[in-house]
């Protein structure tokens, strides 16, 4: 070997010393997905083959078997019970609660995220708080002002308090994504002659997508799963929700678990149909900010 190869060879890079091997699977990370995917399972496979199966032979048959006589008879039967309407109210809330929740928290965590001005940080230290304050706490005065505001009854009378307390997350998410973007973009638009609606329409709502997405979505299930203000706020039938409905639905039927299984999973689709568009942008919006 000349002292040229010689040169060449001890220049080379070796390869690692774990190239080459096989790692070792991770038996505790796999039997507690196991674990996790049957818990998830198996209420899922009881609800879809619960939906499907006669009274009688949910009575008398296995519940974790297959069904012997599959029926739609029992989906027949929950749309014809009041179910589109209180799937519509249901939607109706949930759209309004995240348009106004979108809408007052992208321009407050901008203002915070950009701002250095103490009355903005105190006023996002006293929105935090609302963290810390559980809607069970204060029904009564939400109930008072809905009333002096002649909204009782109404879908709005919903709307409101769920998106007043679904915006200090949302503002904390995307305060957190916010603050992930470069400064020296911030200053790019600046001397583009940018205002700062402009900027907050070019820069940042682009930026922060996955954050809007992930408060979305947490909203939505905010605003669909909801079951106090409803209760409180609302007394007719035309201003029933679902989570309402399938109250109602559990002593119209009765003993029929099949029918109110049904009733479940129609309501479960929507919001199910939401994550699965958006779940690819939830997690990095979740994380957002705190890796710094």
């Amino acid at each position: 070997m000349t002292a040229l190869q010689t040169r060449r060879a001890a220049a080379r890079p070796e390869p690692p010393a774990h190239r080459g091997r096989r790692q070792r699977p991770n038996l505790v990370a796999g039997i507690g997905a196991a674990l996790w995917l049957i818990v998830v399972i198996v209420p899922l496979y009881y609800l879809l083959t619960g939906s499907v199966r006669g009274r009688g032979e949910y009575l008398t048959g296995d519940s974790l078997s297959l069904p012997e006589n599959p029926t739609l008879d029992n989906y027949a039967t929950v749309l014809e019970g009041g179910f589109t309407t209180y799937l519509l109210n249901n939607i109706i809330v949930t759209v309004g609660t995240v348009a106004i929740v979108v809408l007052c928290a992208v321009p407050c965590a901008y203002a915070v995220a950009r701002s250095s001005s103490p009355v903005i940080k105190y006023g996002f230290t006293m929105l935090l708080m609302g963290l810390a304050i559980p809607a069970q706490a204060t029904i009564i005065p939400v109930y008072l002002i809905i009333t002096r505001l002649h909204l009782y009854d109404s879908l709005l009378a919903i709307i409101l308090p769920t998106a007043a307390f679904a915006l200090p997350v949302a503002t904390l998410v995307l305060v957190n994504s916010l603050r992930d973007v470069p400064r020296e973009l911030y200053e790019a638009q600046e001397i583009d002659g940018a205002s700062p609606w402009q900027t907050l329409t070019n820069l940042v709502l682009p930026l922060a997508k996955p954050a809007v997405v992930t408060v979305v979505i947490y909203t939505s299930l905010q605003a669909w799963n909801g079951f106090l203000f409803p209760l409180v706020l609302t007394q007719s039938t035309d201003t029933r929700v679902l989570t309402l409905g399938l109250w109602e639905f559990q002593g119209q039927f009765g003993a029929n678990v099949p029918g109110l299984l049904a009733a479940v999973t129609l309501s479960v689709l929507p919001i199910f149909v939401v994550y699965l568009i958006g779940r690819r942008f939830l997690l990095s919006g979740l994380t957002a900010g705190f890796g710094k």
